[in-house]
């Protein structure tokens, strides 16, 4: 199936709501799971850059299992950023979590170096997806972590309205169609290692970790 792109950003309320009240518990805490099986033994310490935050599940449930953390949660839709706000309070983080409204390129972001920088599901929105690449490479510490997942691109329409009746059917239509189309504009693990090998970052591993999620993962300096 052909890449498909779709809107950079979810500024629509509606959409902000019903992605934060969506159950995304299991891939979120597998998004924690694996950072830690891909750097086993990392005591996190210091500030960590998550980059498309979104409503900030993923950087709470982060910043929980790393509590030596404070966390810097960017994001480009206010909307999405709302929603962030009311959970990172709900949770106690608002003293360890930093959310900014910005979108990439952006020279406003927080200074790094970071100690680490982790990403979900922002890359298949990037009109340019070398842009995120640049980011990490400018702002993770030497040797930090770097840890994205976003979706997997199916290999036919079929197969992706598949994946959005067996993961999708509960959630309300607006989910599902982002779902949807969010799938045909993610990417192929090859067309991944291209964009990496054209950064300077071909020491990142790419890896499919289920039937529609993949991670890249690694270092600057290619360690670990």
């Amino acid at each position: 199936m052909e890449r498909v792109p779709e809107p950079e950003l979810m500024e629509d309320h509606r959409q902000a709501r019903a992605y934060a009240e969506a159950d995304f518990s299991e891939p979120h805490d597998r998004f924690v799971a694996l950072f830690r099986e891909c750097f086993p033994g990392v005591d996190l310490a210091g500030p960590v850059l998550d980059l498309g935050c979104g409503p900030a599940d993923v950087s709470c449930r982060f910043a929980l299992a790393h509590p030596r953390c404070t966390l810097h949660g960017v994001d480009g839709s206010a909307a999405m950023l709302a929603e962030g706000r009311r959970l990172v309070a709900a949770r106690g983080l608002a003293g360890r979590i930093t959310l900014h409204l910005l979108r990439l390129p952006s020279e406003g972001l927080p200074a790094g170096p970071f100690a680490a920088v982790i990403s979900n599901s922002l890359l298949h929105h990037l009109a340019d997806p070398a842009v995120l690449w640049r980011t990490i490479a400018a702002l993770a510490a030497p040797a930090a972590p770097v840890f994205v997942m976003d979706l997997l691109r199916p290999a036919s329409e079929r197969e992706a309205r598949a994946l959005v009746a067996a993961h999708a059917s509960g959630e309300p239509d607006i989910l599902q169609r982002d779902f949807y189309h969010s799938l045909r504009a993610a990417y192929r693990p090859e067309e991944l290692r291209g964009q990496l090998a054209a950064a300077g970052l071909d020491q990142f591993t790419v890896r499919v970790v289920s039937d529609r999620h993949l991670i890249v993962y690694g270092r600057l300096d290619g360690a670990g």
